[in-house]
């Protein structure tokens, strides 16, 4: 046998897709497993050729699933950010968008079992301990991906799934603000870095002389911004207590402008090398707590709400995400939970097939 075949689940979750695995299906080690997925998804090419992925970074991320030891959680949520052309794993950040595939996927693989017409699924971010509830469509018993909810960035409709995230408040650096400041400068440039169910280097868009409402296009196409957001992310990573960051994907970088369609503010995110289409669910959370935060670089740009829970709207790329915020603003600015509603459908299924010379299939490699 000259490869080796991995069952797996292909979904769309929000606006990102991916092979959903089951864990135990996968390599134990983590390097073997980063071969694995790079050989899986096609990572080395810009098309992703060889392999499954999309050629782009919210088409080259996949989820790893098992049923959880925890006392809380029913299932455990293992993400990989796969580059596209690098040959690179980052095991280190969660993705949200296919966190919205996991309850249909869990489903589909038989780890869960539908309760009535919705089921509530408790599920645990294995990279940064966050939990999430979420609740799946499965009307009489069958799960669903029919439905009238739309999303920015996906076309049609489809089934709506709820998350409600919490215990993201520091999910990578154990802080709201892992620089202890809610203001710092690099290179001449005013940041709040927050870490919210993702770290974010947050700025103004005006400081880099943007309005903040360009295209992803148009900013992908700047490779002056690029370089000086990128020596900034650099210097805020150390500065959180992240470390070296070149190759990583965190922090991510966004930056804020007033927004200008009714939404509650304009940003733009970054994954971090190109920008990213529509909205991360995690960066929507860290972006959303910055708006609401008194003395962070939002000041200004925004009629800050008061009362709790919050509906923030960010204007994105593509449209606009809500994210229903419900915080504690006493001193400060200190999070319950976050939720927002997602969809979900599954694509194709069967197996992926990687060299045997990558790995022979033991589940203990």
């Amino acid at each position: 046998m000259t490869q080796t075949g991995i069952p797996f689940v292909f979904m769309r979750g929000g606006t990102s897709r991916g092979p959903y695995f089951n864990r135990a299906d996968l390599p134990a080690d983590l390097d073997t497993l980063a071969e694995v997925l790079i050989a899986a998804v096609g990572s080395g090419h810009p098309l992703n050729i060889d392999g499954i992925g999309g050629g782009a970074a919210v088409t080259t991320k996949v989820a790893m699933l098992s049923r959880s030891e925890d006392d809380w959680a029913d299932i455990d949520y293992f993400f990989a950010q796969v580059s596209v052309e690098d040959k690179l794993v980052d095991f280190k950040p969660t993705c949200g968008n296919i966190l919205s595939g996991v309850g249909p996927a869990a489903i589909e693989m038989g780890l869960i079992s539908p309760t009535g017409d919705s089921t509530d699924i408790k599920i645990r971010a294995v990279n940064t301990g966050a939990q999430v509830e979420a609740t799946v469509a499965t009307p009489g018993g069958h799960l669903t991906y029919e439905g009238d909810t739309a999303i920015a960035s996906v076309p049609g409709t489809a089934a709506p799934v709820a998350l409600k995230f919490m215990g993201v408040v520091g999910s990578a650096t154990g802080q709201l603000l892992p620089t202890g400041n809610l203001r710092d400068t690099f290179d001449g440039i005013e940041v709040t870095c927050m870490d919210v169910a993702m770290p974010v280097v947050i700025a103004r868009a005006e400081d880099f002389g943007l309005t903040g409402h360009e295209s992803a296009e148009d900013l992908d196409a700047n490779p002056d911004f690029f370089a000086r957001m990128e020596a900034i992310r650099l210097q805020a990573g150390a500065a959180m207590g992240m470390g070296e960051v070149t190759k990583s994907v965190t922090p991510k970088f966004a930056f804020l402008a007033p927004a200008q369609n009714g939404g509650t503010i304009a940003t733009r995110y970054f994954m971090p090398w190109k920008t990213h289409p529509s909205m991360a669910v995690t960066g929507a959370q860290c972006i959303a707590s910055c708006a609401l935060t008194p003395g962070s670089v939002s000041d200004g740009m925004l009629d800050r709400p008061s009362d709790s829970p919050a509906n923030v709207v960010l204007e994105h790329a593509s449209g606009t995400i809500e994210v229903l915020v419900d915080f504690t603003a006493n001193n400060g600015f200190d999070l319950n939970a976050a939720g927002l509603v997602r969809t979900a459908r599954k694509l194709a299924d069967g197996q992926v097939y990687v060299p045997a010379t990558i790995w022979s299939g033991h589940p203990d490699a």
